[in-house]
């Protein structure tokens, strides 16, 4: 497939409409939070109505991730994680758009010895990070008590790419881009803390197939890669918005024990069952909403979407 060729200017007519996006969420982000709240739960209700193939691959990861639930649970499920994904919207606003030093009272930051601890001893460390609806909210609050990288993949409209990575960039310290590995061991190497989400399916050539929510899913090893090469700690993060869609709460658990081990397979295993884990807390806000099991062990297997 070719590439697709966006213009040079970012005044040509075909930008129009991101900038218009551009400023819708500059203008949401400066709303009220009840409002913000109430127009994101109306986003994702118009979200579950039209955008059938996004609902689709929610209903698929749902169905698979828990069987145990009865049919009506799982579609009660698949409709709180678009509510939870539209007020997400209205979070990714007010993150890239905002300063957040004013949210610090509603804040609940727990572990933060885990990360001190790393930092102290001039380890680094590599922040596993969760896909989450609150995700970037989410990164711009952990930013008013840390300075650490994080990894970004570039989107692939330039106008929107640099939207997103300025806001970023005033909530971390660098933005490396995914592919610069040598830089982001650099970076760790020398004792700074970089955010990385192991947690979609990037293909069978960067990963092995290990258990997630039951499912044998194709798992990146480069979580493991970058802990050998930088003897930095693994610490997962926990990011997720309370019930009363107001405060937060952060939480980094202790570092993974005995890793990595050698054992790709163990190592993607281990990284998955911390990452189920802190899914189960609040399954409604993670992104079930890409194609988490696309790649199957065997390519002649049917496609589960």
């Amino acid at each position: 497939m070719a590439k697709k060729k966006y213009p040079k200017s970012p005044l040509h007519p075909r930008f129009w409409p991101t900038w218009l996006a551009i400023g819708v969420l500059h203008v949401c982000a400066r709303l009220p939070w009840k409002l913000k709240i109430l127009l994101g739960k109306g986003l994702g209700y118009l979200a579950l109505a039209v955008a059938r193939e996004r609902r689709h691959f929610t209903e698929v990861n749902i169905r698979l991730a828990f069987p145990e639930k009865s049919p009506e649970e799982q579609k009660q499920l698949v409709k709180e994680t678009f509510l939870a994904n539209g007020i997400g919207v209205m979070e990714i606003a007010t993150g890239l758009t905002r300063d957040v030093s004013s949210m610090a009272s509603r804040i609940t930051f727990k572990g933060r010895e885990h990360l001190d601890q790393a930092l102290a001893e001039g380890k680094g460390a590599v922040i596993l990070g969760i896909h989450f609806s609150v995700m970037d909210l989410g990164g711009a609050l952990h930013g008013l008590f840390y300075q650490v990288d994080a990894i970004y993949k570039p989107h692939k409209n330039p106008v929107f790419d640099r939207f997103i990575l300025k806001g970023r960039q005033k909530h971390f310290d660098q933005m490396t881009p995914h592919r610069d590995l040598k830089g982001l061991v650099r970076r760790i190497k020398q004792g700074h803390a970089a955010w990385y989400s192991p947690d979609q399916d990037f293909g069978r050539k960067v990963s092995v197939f290990a258990p997630f929510f039951g499912v044998n899913a194709a798992s990146i090893t480069m979580t493991a890669r970058i802990a050998k090469m930088t003897g930095a700690p693994v610490l997962p993060l926990r990011i997720h918005r309370n019930p009363d869609n107001y405060t937060y709460i952060l939480e980094y658990l202790p570092p993974l024990e005995n890793f990595p081990s050698g054992d790709d397979v163990a190592d993607a295993t281990q990284v998955n069952q911390v990452i189920e884990t802190l899914i189960r807390i609040h399954p409604e806000q993670y992104l079930w909403m890409h194609r988490r099991f696309k790649t199957r062990p065997d390519p002649q297997d049917p496609s589960f979407y």
